[in-house]
């Protein structure tokens, strides 16, 4: 046997694709541009909009991420049992029911259920979307397809954000009101395509002919050190990511490096563009390599991004803080376009195929809980005036990251790992070449 790094042109994507992979994929710009027309504004809306207090809206988006945590394992095994495209509709449905009833919500009781709902759509769309695409993508063109289902999803999100920033104005309800019932519309298309056209998709995978039928419990599964080696390093990624560019940058910016919210707003719309630019170059240059060495990669490019993050308080209140945040923002961007490929494949490859939606609920399990404990981190130091303390945190723990995908490399197996195997050429006995 012998590793084969081919890299098939991007060119070839779209064509190699199953029918029920180009479905799945078609809609995913709509569907975030809606995203994106109300991600920025949740806290003005409640709380300029709405009337409701600033404490009272932090609480209900805890309420949000709360009910995500809880229901995201139970979501796994049903995703089990009964198929991820029902608990994907399912989820769906749920958002966009949230988003009717928060364009119309005038109260706290009415705001706090709607909210339950998003927590509920948003806790367990990423497992069930996931498993539906490990089920219907082949091994092969898994890690391709998450990279590009993620500049789809940057490229939606950055047009609804610029459209929704510039139509919404708190003097105006009726355009937040106008922004979440487009919102509640955007899921329509994924919605029909699911209930439509996918409904005898490959779905529910039935057990194995050799299992024994037993009850298969999330202890069972985590004690396979495979499983907890890629958890280990899912969650440390999770950590240093998401949680930091959305809450821990800002925050940090404003207090550190005193940039104005306008410097934010570049620097945001920096981290989308290196992501749309630069994702299917990225994309092309990792297939075929081992994704820890990717991570590794990815890892040490946070480092330099972190790094810039922290260079903003050494020129407080500047152009030349803004433009270190925008570099932070970008640099960061780049190790996103290496995370998405990478981890959602490491993780469908590993899971047997009836196990896939416990597998992708846990490692969404890593990155929900991450979006607690990272904000909470960040808030704590910043807010002490330990900024520098806060930097450290984030680059050890990238450096960390690094350490720990080397150490996870020797225990993944080599088809988890991103490297194909394919069979030596036979030759002859005399050694001449056959032919």
């Amino acid at each position: 046997m012998s590793s084969t790094t081919t890299r098939p042109p991007l060119s070839s994507f779209w064509q190699d694709l199953p029918r029920d992979g180009r479905l799945l994929i078609s809609t995913v710009v709509f569907q975030a541009i809606g995203t994106g027309l109300v991600l920025p504004f949740m806290v003005v809306y409640l709380h300029e909009v709405r009337g409701i207090a600033l404490e009272t809206v932090g609480l209900l988006l805890a309420l949000q991420a709360g009910v995500g945590i809880v229901l995201v394992t139970p979501a796994g095994a049903l995703i089990d049992r009964i198929g991820p495209r029902r608990v994907y509709a399912s989820s769906l449905v749920a958002l966009l029911l949230a988003d009717v009833l928060l364009a119309y919500a005038t109260t706290t009781a009415q705001a706090a259920f709607a909210l339950v709902l998003l927590g509920y759509g948003f806790g367990i769309v990423w497992p069930a979307s996931s498993a539906l695409i490990g089920n219907l993508i082949p091994s092969g063109q898994r890690q391709r397809y998450f990279g590009i289902n993620f500049t789809l999803l940057n490229l939606g999100i950055g047009i609804g954000g610029i459209v929704g920033g510039r139509f919404v104005d708190v003097a105006r309800p009726g355009t937040f009101t106008t922004v979440y019932l487009l919102d509640a519309l955007s899921y329509v298309p994924a919605l029909v395509i699911l209930l439509g056209p996918l409904r005898h998709a490959r779905d529910r995978v039935e057990r194995p002919a050799d299992d024994d039928g037993a009850k298969v419990s999330y202890l069972a599964l985590l004690r396979d050190p495979k499983l907890r080696a890629l958890l280990l390093l899912v969650s440390i990624a999770a950590l240093v990511s998401y949680p930091q560019l959305n809450a821990g940058m800002p925050a940090y910016a404003r207090a550190e490096g005193q940039i104005s919210t306008e410097g934010l707003g570049y620097a945001f719309a920096a981290n989308t563009i290196v992501i749309v630019v630069l994702q299917l170059f990225v994309i092309q240059r990792i297939e075929g390599r081992r994704r820890t060495r990717v991570t590794v990669v990815m890892a040490l490019t946070w480092m330099v991004a972190w790094s810039l993050l922290g260079a903003t308080s050494l020129v407080p209140g500047t152009l030349v803080a803004t433009l270190f945040l925008c570099a932070c923002a970008g640099v960061f961007g780049l190790g996103e376009t290496m995370l998405q490929p990478t981890s959602a494949a490491m993780v469908n490859d590993l899971a047997p195929d009836h196990l896939r939606g416990r597998y992708n609920a846990l490692s969404a399990l890593m990155f929900s809980v991450a979006f607690v404990v990272g904000p909470v981190v960040a808030s704590v130091l910043i807010g002490r005036g330990l900024g520098l303390v806060y930097i450290g945190f984030l680059v050890g723990a990238c450096a960390l990251l690094a350490v720990i995908a080397l150490v996870v490399e020797r225990r993944l197996p080599p088809h988890v790992n991103g490297i194909r195997l394919v069979e030596s050429v036979p030759q002859p006995a005399d050694g001449r070449i056959s032919g």
